[in-house]
């Protein structure tokens, strides 16, 4: 299977991709000109335009051009488990948390479980890198994209036309890693499709102006972007469109005080509504935003898109999956396997028992307290009756019956509607304009009555909305999707000593850690490589060594 056939979730093509696969040099950004896109892939037809955007969103999702991660994008790091973009996000926003933990021994895993990571942390390194990988395609593909060029090449006012949503569509992907590097590194090295190709050093910028890029990428690109839709009926599901660009933007604003230190909660609340302003709807069922055919969830706004042997990865669904599902109910999930190394911690139980009737909260039946002896984390290191087990994630039709095979079929959404509520009922108790402390408390009660089935039991009152609760409620919706460090981080309960939990910092009960820790590192590789590059405070990098 290609890489390049993610494109078939897309539009119907099939002509070969002419994308240089690998990052040779782990140290360079952006690509050495030769590894870019050639110039002899486009002409004046639309077909190689469709297949190296393709690429770009394929990046998401698989992490080499063939199957089970095979002909990896990015060279020195494992593609499947390091490389592997949603798997990558996953580690590093779940496993240093309240929610998970993995009992596996790989290098890197127990340092991400305890806090404990340094700037040589591999799957710290993978993520970096996958970043950059798309960052440089999507530069590729807008240097290859100017009117310049499709003047040189005879394209077509109709092509033109296309074209220039796809150049909206690689923008906004790129300001899409820019934002995964902002949220966990702060200050990083800044590419375009300006900079000048070759050996050169990117220089470093700091959190401010990438922030601002971000933003101003973000809504410069919007004009251009397809029109929002809803559902799988429409035939660009899966690309972003207007309403991806204003979820990001929600997204970005919620969290400009810890990344800059400047409230814009109101730029949230307004983009959080025009979100709603679309025909959105909360998923009835609350396990149907997670099966095979999610993809007919109301409520999705941006997936990543997975569709059995068109993408096939240890990466991505196959990993959440498989990593979370206890051997005797594999089968119940068609799982791909019963890997079993990811447990939640007791904290998360915690937040679910924090209210009254949580038995019968739908989201709850999720957390298979029934499938251990122990809710502790007793043993770092044991797979099985040790922490608890997680189905969240199914490879099973929402009518119950399987997919043609058991390669994943999922969809994972990466933005849904039920962030777009909570991110607008946060920014009003933040005290952001354009919303009410009424009209938070609807969209939070429309969410628990989802959860409950009810509106009776689930309900809460005014007084009840708080900024704690929150930090509950979001935990409760969100667990394992995710999300989770960046809203600890947000709410100042990650690094440090307001909260602690299971393991924080490498002992039982949980301790108190440096402040630092709530960004990572940037690599040591790349510290080595770059000599304008200054580390985040906090981590220390002997070059001699590198």
């Amino acid at each position: 299977m290609k890489a390049y056939k993610y494109l078939t979730l897309l539009w119907a093509a099939g002509m070969v991709l002419g994308l240089g696969a690998c990052t040779d040099d782990l140290n360079t950004i952006p690509l050495d000109e030769d590894e870019l896109v050639s110039e002899v892939v486009y002409d004046n037809t639309i077909d190689a335009y469709q297949q190296s955007l393709a690429k770009i969103y394929a990046g998401l999702a698989i992490s080499g051009n063939s199957g089970g991660d095979g002909d990896p994008d990015v060279a020195g790091v494992d593609g499947g488990s390091q490389a592997s973009f949603l798997r990558g996000l996953w580690n590093l926003q779940q496993l240093p948390t309240d929610e998970a933990h993995c009992a596996w021994g790989d290098v890197g895993i127990p340092d991400l479980n305890e806090m404990t990571w340094s700037p040589d942390n591999v799957f710290i390194k993978g993520f970096y890198y996958r970043l950059y990988y798309q960052i440089n395609l999507a530069n590729a593909f807008l240097r290859e994209t100017t009117e310049g060029k499709l003047s040189e090449r005879g394209v077509s006012d109709a092509n033109r036309s296309v074209i220039n949503e796809y150049r909206a569509e690689a923008r906004f992907q790129r300001a899409l890693a820019y934002y995964y590097l902002l949220d966990m590194f702060r200050n990083v090295p800044f590419v375009t499709e300006d900079s000048p190709l070759g050996k050169d050093a990117p220089p470093q910028m700091e959190a401010s102006v990438i922030f601002e890029y971000i933003e101003s990428e973000l809504l410069s690109c919007e004009a251009d972007m397809l029109e929002p839709f809803v559902g799988y009926d429409n035939q660009d599901y899966g690309r972003a469109h207007k309403a991806a660009a204003w979820a990001l933007l929600s997204r970005l604003y919620l969290n400009a005080e810890a990344y800059i230190g400047v409230d814009k909660y109101t730029e949230s609340i307004t983009y959080s509504k025009k979100v709603m302003e679309v025909a959105y709807e909360l998923e009835g069922n609350y396990k149907h935003n997670f099966t095979a055919d999610n993809h007919l969830s109301t409520e999705m706004i941006f997936p990543i898109r997975y569709e059995g042997t068109e993408t096939q990865t240890w990466g991505g669904m196959t990993f959440l999956i498989a990593s979370t599902v206890p051997s005797d109910l594999q089968s119940e999930v068609n799982s791909v396997g019963a890997w079993q190394g990811n447990r939640a911690r007791s904290s998360l139980l915690d937040y679910f028992q924090a209210q009254d009737d949580f038995e019968q909260d739908s989201r709850f039946a999720m957390v298979r307290v029934d499938k251990t002896e122990s809710v502790e984390i007793e043993s770092r290191t044991l797979y099985r009756n040790n922490g608890i087990p997680i189905v969240k994630y199914y490879n099973v039709y929402n009518d119950g019956t399987n997919p043609p095979s058991n390669i994943v079929y999922n969809d994972f959404p990466l933005f849904r509607l039920g962030e777009i509520y909570l991110n607008f009922a946060e920014a009003v108790l933040r005290g952001g304009a354009g919303g009410t402390t009424q009209e938070a408390l609807d969209l939070i009660n429309e969410l628990r009555a989802r959860a409950y089935g009810n509106e009776t039991t689930s309900a809460i009152a005014q007084s009840e909305l708080t900024l704690d609760f929150l930090f509950d409620e979001r935990g409760r919706e969100f667990f394992f999707e995710a999300q989770r460090r960046t809203d600890m981080v947000r709410f100042g309960r990650f690094a440090g000593s307001a909260y602690n939990w299971p393991w924080k910092g490498g002992v039982e009960e949980g301790k108190a850690v440096e402040t630092y820790l709530n960004i990572y590192p940037i690599p040591s590789d790349d510290i080595g490589a770059n000599p304008g590059l200054v580390q985040n405070d906090g981590y220390f990098v002997n070059i001699e060594e590198e």
